[in-house]
């Protein structure tokens, strides 16, 4: 018994073959991807500066220590602490406030249900918790 060919293109010999699939172009690395401290200090730290100077904030310190992000104003009276205990975005994170100049009481799991840590997820996360406390404009 005779085998049939079931390739259609063998049929017509005469015929090229389509062309092939370009490859995809290589995604841009994300800014998430540098190094902990080349992306904290070059893309978190201004995000935060812009993010706050949106609610207002005119005397805004911010500093980068140990793994640590703080930020401070009115006078030292409003403070805020972001801890990466791992030096990674992506692993444990913890944040902490005080007023009045107080050491903070609480340090409280920081964005524990993201698994992949974006820019923007970072400084929304900041601005939303310490708008939970009514530290911006007319709270």
């Amino acid at each position: 018994m005779a085998e049939v060919d079931k390739n259609p293109q063998s049929q017509h010999e005469g015929e090229t073959a389509p062309a092939a699939t370009p490859k995809p172009k290589e995604k841009k690395s994300a800014l998430e991807d540098k190094p902990f401290n080349e992306f904290i200090q070059q893309d978190y730290l201004p995000a935060l500066e812009k993010a706050f100077a949106a609610q207002q904030v005119k005397d805004l310190q911010l500093s980068f220590t140990e793994d640590q992000v703080m930020g401070k104003w009115l006078g030292d009276q409003r403070q805020f602490t972001v801890y990466f205990p791992e030096g990674d975005i992506n692993k444990q994170r913890a944040f902490s406030w005080s007023n009045t100049d107080s050491d903070p009481s609480t340090i409280e799991p920081f964005l524990i249900d993201e698994r992949k840590m974006t820019l923007d997820l970072l400084v929304f996360g900041v601005i939303q918790r310490l708008n939970a406390q009514k530290w911006f404009g007319n709270n």
